[in-house]
């Protein structure tokens, strides 16, 4: 994109004395005549840009004009790099890790192999994520409905939404926004939208930044507390951290913690099969043994 490529050469023209045309051309794999034209935008922008001619001549911004180079500290560019390529692992290319490289050309401390930090946010829906995301963020991009089916614990529906936001959160990706079957600001979770497609423009609204406080969406209404078997200390560990449970006299772990619903509880439990014991609140500890003994029945009577 042009916008691109004029950013990497106004940082390479930061950071250098001084550069050629053909030079830049090479780096941006265009024509000189393009980057001929490039200049003529960032003059036109208010880029003090001198070009001297012949032997020793090249492209450089009038002295005066140039900020540090240190603006960024190698670190720094290493850090918004791994941010960059995080990027790149949804979308299946490298096109945010080449835009940086572009706007770090010229500095061979900036950008180097020996990065520390690697972060992957694709998940095990690289098929279907990727085009999901790409056709939301046109719709943003370009202020465009998005219409859908939507699958939630509370039915099907088909909803028609003003997208403002592309959340990463909770391991998971979602879209904020104006949904007009709720005419509120909705959070939507990208798997569970099928037939997903862009609509008619819309003219944008005050959009706020989505609250994606644990307790407002997910609020806390039971307290309960799990008696599990030692062997479940790792998940506990992993899914709530070290300080979550106790440890009882006969090495079993006492769990204290919310939940939003019964349906989200009974299902945690459920995956540790036999290594859980519910104590209380009571009623929840009925409920989930009336499930329990529907199930056994049924596997009996198959």
């Amino acid at each position: 994109m042009k916008t691109d490529r004029l950013i990497g050469i106004l940082s390479i023209l930061l950071q250098r004395e001084k550069v050629t045309a053909p030079e830049l051309a090479k780096q941006f794999e265009v024509s000189r005549r393009t980057i001929q034209r490039d200049i003529e935008s960032l003059c036109r922008a208010g880029i003090p840009i001198c070009t001297v001619q012949g032997t020793g001549g090249g492209i450089s911004i009038m002295e005066g004009y140039r900020v540090d180079r240190t603006l960024l500290t190698a670190p720094e560019m290493q850090a918004i790099l791994a941010g960059l390529r995080s990027l790149d692992s949804v979308s299946g290319t490298r096109r945010y890790a080449q835009l940086m490289e572009k706007l770090a050309a010229g500095t061979s401390t900036m950008i180097s192999g020996g990065t520390h930090l690697l972060i992957d946010l694709s998940s095990w829906y690289k098929t279907s994520l990727p085009p999901k995301i790409e056709l939301i963020q046109r719709a943003i991009e370009q202020y465009h409905m998005l219409r859908f089916r939507y699958f939630s614990p509370k039915g099907e529906s088909a909803r028609a939404v003003e997208p403002y936001y592309l959340v990463f959160h909770w391991s998971t990706w979602y879209v904020w926004g104006w949904c007009r079957t709720r005419e509120d600001f909705r959070l939507f979770k990208l798997n569970r939208m099928t037939e997903l497609c862009a609509g008619e423009p819309f003219s944008p609204r005050p959009a706020p930044l989505p609250n994606l406080a644990p307790e407002r969406i997910f609020p806390i209404r039971h307290q309960v507390t799990v008696l599990f078997d030692p062997a479940c200390r790792w998940r506990l560990v992993e899914e709530y951290g070290p300080d979550c449970f106790s440890v009882e006299p006969d090495g079993r772990l006492r769990f204290a913690g919310g939940f939003p619903d019964p349906d989200s509880l009974f299902s945690w439990i459920l995956t540790f099969g036999d290594k859980a014991e519910l104590l209380e609140p009571q009623e929840l500890r009925e409920q989930l043994g009336a499930l329990t003994s529907a199930l056994a029945d049924r596997y009996r009577r198959d």
